[in-house]
């Protein structure tokens, strides 16, 4: 009875490793993460009134925020988060989704906004580089390929709180 089926079976287990190299998973479409960076600086009292940053200081901690619209002027993300010990930000925005590729792309429907500043004596918001009602995203070719997900890197700012207190400057 298993002599008629045994050139069969024994075909099928031949042809097995070539059935099983001919195929090919399909592969899953690489996610892309969105990350912001930037930095944070107390402007120099020299320099008030100016976007000019000379002689600024990079501020820890300072708190910044990320807040990106929808096509209907709608706030569809919001994060905020902390410099590190040099003034540098660099944040993803998990959970950030775009839900129309062009119009919610996050070079026009995210800005960078300063939140707070640790130090007392400097913690007035300056609008460099439009900190004060955001700071638009910047592409600047920086990408990481990672095995799982691509990251897209955006820069903001450089941004700046500035003294509360500067004296008036003095003309010779």
């Amino acid at each position: 009875m298993a002599a008629p089926h045994l050139p069969l079976l024994l075909s099928a287990l031949l042809l097995l490793p070539l059935a099983l190299a001919a195929y090919e998973p399909v592969p899953q479409q690489k996610k892309t993460r969105v990350v912001v960076e930037g930095m944070v600086y107390c402007q120099s009292c020299e320099n008030y009134g100016s976007w000019s940053l000379s002689k600024a200081e990079p501020i820890a901690s300072a708190k910044v925020s990320v807040v990106c619209k929808n096509q209907r002027g709608q706030v569809s993300f919001y994060k905020a988060f902390e410099t590190d010990p040099k003034g540098y930000f660099f944040s993803e925005l998990q959970g950030y989704e775009m839900s129309h590729s062009l119009l919610d792309h996050p070079l026009q429907s995210c800005v960078v906004k300063l939140v707070g500043s640790p130090l007392e004596s400097c913690n007035v918001m300056s609008n460099v580089n439009y900190g004060l009602y955001g700071s638009p995203l910047r592409y600047e070719s920086k990408r990481l390929y990672r095995k799982d997900s691509d990251v897209v890197i955006y820069a903001a700012g450089p941004l700046a709180f500035r003294p509360a207190n500067c004296p008036a400057p003095t003309h010779y």
